[in-house]
């Protein structure tokens, strides 16, 4: 669900398309598509958009509209430096007016420049604690912002912020609850090839744990792997 070719949506309706978001029935980067694509379409303007997620390790762009979006957020990750860097990091709109005149940050300015891509605007996502976000939209025909369009993109990130940290904290609980469900299968498998062993070679449990450890060692195989063949054995043995 990228490029263009989205029809033009109100503010108000698009809010109403976030609100009709079913968290656990599509993967957090579907989610994040349709947002970026609802955003990229309040604007009365053609534009291309994208959704910046940054950690405390890196940024990355989780949804965009177009190669364009994604191109100039990677020129930006490459150097550090920014606006929808900035506009996540401080929590501040930032809006680029001209990219041929813009100082603050060259380097991207000038790859945006050369593509085309006249202005831009950035609107903070805070998302959660140890996660902020930036709505982006890049214009090639230098119309797209005014006070009343910014205003449309800005009410519509309020709300496509609480879209999205939702969405994370589903994908994220949902997440440590897999793997929680895997670790106690884990678990259980060990247990039961433990139980074979202690019966088969009538040793204790921390004997039957190194001897499973050895076997996965020598075969390559996680520790799971091997005690989960062992009991597949003895269940058809039986």
């Amino acid at each position: 669900m990228k490029g263009g070719g989205d029809a033009p949506v109100g503010a108000q309706e698009a809010v109403s398309e976030l609100g009709k978001i079913v968290l656990g029935d599509e993967p957090l980067d579907a989610i994040l598509e349709r947002i970026v694509h609802l955003a990229k379409n309040v604007l009365p303007a053609s534009v291309e958009a994208s959704i910046t997620l940054l950690t405390m390790t890196k940024a990355e762009t989780f949804a965009f509209t177009g190669e364009l979006a994604i191109e100039l957020d990677e020129r930006q990750y490459e150097t550090d430096r920014g606006p929808c860097l900035d506009a996540a990091a401080t929590g501040n709109r930032i809006w680029v007016r001209d990219m041929a005149r813009e100082t603050r940050w060259p380097a991207f300015a000038a790859s945006a420049a050369a593509r085309g891509v006249r202005c831009s605007l950035s609107i903070p996502l805070p998302v959660q604690r140890d996660v902020t976000g930036a709505l982006n939209f890049y214009d090639l025909k230098g119309r797209a912002f005014d006070e009343r369009s910014i205003e449309l993109a800005e009410t519509f990130a309020a709300h496509a912020a609480v879209a999205v940290a939702n969405a994370r904290l589903y994908d994220s609980t949902a997440t440590l609850a897999r793997q929680m469900q895997e670790a106690m299968a884990t678990r259980a498998v060990i247990e039961q090839a433990k139980g074979i062993l202690m019966r088969d070679r009538g040793c204790d449990a921390d004997e039957a744990f190194d001897a499973l450890v050895a076997l996965s060692q020598q075969s390559h195989l996680k520790l799971r792997e091997v005690a989960q063949r062992l009991v597949d054995q003895v269940s058809k043995g039986e």
